[in-house]
């Protein structure tokens, strides 16, 4: 938990829109255009100068500066006084400069290039080969494929130093395989327990108590835009299941074809106990 952050999201606003979802953005656009309207119906409305519309009517100047906004062109409808004419000047300059930051913000969407990768929900600690070994799942939900993908794992826990001070502290796991020249479904990531590795010695308890948690980050090319994508992913301590590897997802059929089956994706399959791994089996 986190407090006394400040937070100012007005100073960053072009981030949050590119980050917000499809929705969101639209509805941010549309209710800026929708609100500078409102201020210069009010203005039109003060100054009185726009002919053919009904004396006091707001809905009238405000379909006038729709028209003005939109440069539609004025039908019925048109500046008849120096002071309406000052509105008009100043509203087509916000115009002009709306309509270029909302086709920037369009365009830096559409042209941003957005993997759609997929992180198992769960981590999970099982032997293999004899060795306890932490494995997670990544895997490209789209058609295409992620060139000369890298995946990096850091485990985040709190630790105590000789002083009393309390810390968070990253440590780098060194994985079985850090790099596949193409993702285009699924990759199983591994880092072995050994006696080099800073989960040595881990037990579901002591993951608690030191609030233990993993960042998992990916790397590539999208093969199809020629653009960088990345994917982050954070495990908590609850999120690792101890007893337990991922299921297998490739099968052979009768014909001797392999087939993928990504519905068994986020499933485990519990593993027996052993002597140098003495933990219950995953239900």
């Amino acid at each position: 938990m986190v407090v006394g952050a400040s937070h100012h999201p007005l100073r960053d606003v072009y981030h949050l829109l590119l980050r917000a979802s499809w929705p969101v953005a639209f509805a941010v656009i549309s209710g800026t255009f929708v609100l500078l309207n409102l201020v210069f119906a009010c203005a039109y409305v003060a100054s009185g100068g726009v002919a053919n519309a009904a004396p006091g009517s707001f809905r009238d100047a405000f379909y006038f500066s729709v028209q003005t906004m939109g440069t539609i062109g004025y039908g019925a409808m048109y500046p008849s006084t120096n002071s309406a004419h000052f509105i008009v000047v100043i509203e087509a300059v916000v115009s002009v400069m709306f309509s270029a930051l909302a086709t920037g913000i369009v365009f830096a969407r559409f042209s941003r290039a957005t993997g759609l990768l997929v992180f198992s929900r769960n981590a999970c600690i099982a032997p293999m080969n004899g060795v306890p070994t932490l494995m997670l799942r990544v895997g490209n939900d789209r058609s295409n494929t992620i060139v000369e993908a890298n995946v990096r794992a850091v485990l985040v826990r709190t630790e105590k130093t000789s002083e009393g001070i309390v810390f968070y502290r990253m440590h780098d796991l060194e994985l079985a395989r850090e790099r596949t020249p193409a993702l285009a479904r699924s990759w199983t990531v591994m880092h072995p327990i050994t006696e080099a590795s800073p989960l040595y010695g881990a037990t579901p308890s002591s993951c608690t108590m030191q609030e233990v948690e993993l960042i998992i980050t990916v790397a590539g090319t999208d093969d199809t835009v020629l653009q960088p994508v990345h994917g982050r992913y954070r495990y908590l301590h609850s999120d690792i299941v101890w007893g337990a590897r991922l299921a297998d997802v490739l099968s052979e059929l009768p014909d001797g074809r392999m087939q993928l089956d990504v519905r068994r994706f986020h499933d485990l399959t519990p593993s027996e106990p052993t002597e140098s791994f003495p933990f219950p089996t995953a239900s």
